[in-house]
């Protein structure tokens, strides 16, 4: 588990059983990336993922997910701060967390999509991928 403080009232902590999930998922059923996302998915996908929990006090304002196997490959999802808990710097020190996890550190790639956030991880030394001729994807048809 990890926990950190980063001053008298946030702290970050991927300890699972203090996420809100029900502020999680109404979070994600309206952002574009998972627009119409069910409970169970939103529940499933914290399981199954290392996440980050982003605190004011006790209450979570904040969420990261990062799906990985630790070694060659890492994909950061469902990253944000609640609206009235933004241009704090928050956003910048969750993610800062994630990249800097003793269990990530080593990791060789890290991949994300974004449609507005470009600017915040090319702080972070994300790239727009210029190979992408290299890259695939599969879709499950609905």
């Amino acid at each position: 588990m990890y926990e950190i403080q980063l001053n008298e009232e946030y702290s970050i902590t991927t300890k699972k059983t203090k996420f809100d999930t029900w502020m999680i998922y109404e979070f994600l059923t309206n952002a574009y990336w998972s627009k119409g996302i069910d409970f169970a998915s939103v529940k499933k996908r914290i399981k199954k993922s290392l996440c980050f929990g982003l605190f004011y006090k006790e209450k979570q304002i904040g969420f990261a997910r990062v799906i990985t196997d630790y070694v060659s490959l890492a994909y950061l999802a469902d990253v944000f701060v609640l609206k009235e808990h933004r241009g704090k710097g928050l956003g910048k020190l969750l993610i800062k967390n994630v990249l800097c996890h003793p269990d990530l550190v080593d990791v060789k790639t890290w991949m994300l999509a974004t449609k507005d956030a470009h600017g915040l991880y090319e702080k972070f030394g994300f790239k727009i991928l210029t190979e992408s001729n290299y890259y695939m994807k599969k879709k499950k048809e609905e």
